[in-house]
């Protein structure tokens, strides 16, 4: 009987992990299956820019996977059991069960709505595909009125100023407001706020500082100082949080539902489950979090692997380095900014901004994408073989037993 890895989602990190384990273990004793909500392979970074009408690539997975043996199964996880160790599946034909000898949880994050009272019913989101579509689907009616419909973004992390400045360039007849908490841009250097206040009036953005949300309604967001602003379309982006399955589960998790696990990404509380990407709570090399975000999904993905491959084979593990280097933000098609991030997790004074910033971002997403859609490229002519077949421990250790009782 075979090894089976099972990788629940198949975002930046699972497809990630998914393609190198195929890549890199030999299929005569282990097999690889995903399982994912959606047939396609869905980049999270830009669906600012899909919401805001630009074309966004989503490859099949089928596509994706093609020609490396892995399992892809289109289907809802909506339980893991790691005592039985079977992951519970819901899709159209009613779904089943699908068992395990290694778990890698990728499952991401989702909108926190923070326990504001009307987000779920009433604000947008860029999150997921089906939403950013149905955000742009609104922009688009908003549009044809050709009255300058009113856009309010809230939250001012990189995703809220990405869809601020990607709404307000690609879509001038609307009025786009992006709401901060604090001061914009809190977490970036000074000379780095600087060019995003200049590029948010560049871009007609009007920016609401020092300003919380207390309810969103249909037409309008009432915040916590009794101040009521219009909004024909509220894009909610204060926050993400992950999938309650892991805490359901009883593996060992944070406050928030985060995995917790060691240094080389394998659950604490059940040495067969490894987790990744936004579903993992890791320390970096600064000892401080990594941070949700794509980068964080490669490093943790990264580890993931060498662990998967080094136990299975016999062979040493590798430490891949937890860093958090820079932020790469894109405001619109041909602005940007880079700012590099110090050993304590600060920015540093010196930023890169304009068209060279924005072009090292489009790098990096072409890269995601490129890397996820061939992840056979460079496999080797011989994959790894298990360090014992199957079964064959277990076994032996039976053996063992019987022996030692004649």
């Amino acid at each position: 009987m075979k090894h089976r890895i099972v990788v629940l989602g198949a975002g930046y990190a699972g497809a990630y992990v998914a393609g190198n384990l195929a890549r890199r273990l030999s299929p005569v004793d282990t097999e690889v299956t995903v399982i994912n909500a959606v047939p396609d392979f869905v980049q999270r970074q830009r669906l600012n820019q899909l919401a805001a009408g630009r074309q966004v690539e989503a490859p099949k997975l089928t596509d994706v996977f093609a020609g490396t043996e892995i399992r892809l199964r289109v289907a809802r996880v909506t339980a893991v059991d790691p005592e039985r160790q079977v992951v519970a599946v819901a899709d159209a034909e009613g779904g089943g069960e699908v068992g395990y000898d290694t778990l890698v949880y990728a499952l991401g994050s989702h909108v926190a709505d923070q326990s504001v009272p009307g987000v779920a019913e009433h604000a947008f989101d860029v999150a997921g595909r089906p939403s950013a579509l149905r955000l742009r689907e609104r922009l688009d009616v908003l549009e044809g009125r050709g009255e300058g419909g009113k856009v309010l973004v809230v939250g001012d992390g990189l995703t809220g100023i990405e869809t601020a400045t990607e709404i307000a360039e690609s879509r001038p007849g609307l009025s786009v407001a992006l709401l901060a908490r604090g001061e914009l841009g809190a977490r970036l250097s000074a000379g780095a706020r600087g060019h995003l206040r200049r590029a948010c009036d560049r871009l007609g953005i009007t920016v609401l500082e020092h300003t919380s949300v207390e309810a969103v309604e249909a037409a309008q967001v009432r915040c916590a100082d009794g101040t009521v602003l219009a909004s024909d379309a509220t894009v909610w982006t204060a926050g993400f949080a992950v999938s309650p399955i892991a805490a359901a589960a009883g593996l060992e998790v944070t406050g928030n539902g985060q995995i917790i696990v060691d240094r080389t990404m394998r659950s604490v509380s059940h040495p067969n489950v490894y987790a990744i990407g936004d579903s993992v709570y890791t320390l970096g090399e600064n000892g401080r979090q990594l941070p949700m975000n794509c980068g964080s999904a490669g490093y943790t993905g990264r580890q993931a692997i060498e662990a998967i491959v080094g136990r299975l084979t016999g062979r040493k593990i590798a430490n891949v380095k937890l860093v958090y280097w820079y932020n790469a933000i894109s405001l619109g098609r041909w602005d940007g900014i880079l700012q590099l991030i110090d050993g304590a997790g600060q920015a540093k004074p010196k930023y890169m901004g304009g068209r060279k910033a924005v072009r090292v971002k489009a790098g990096i997403q072409r890269g995601a994408l490129w890397g996820t859609s061939h992840p056979t490229f460079g496999r080797p002519r011989r994959r790894r073989r298990l360090a014992a077949a199957p079964g064959a421990v277990a076994e032996r250790a039976v053996a063992s037993a019987e022996k030692s009782a004649l």
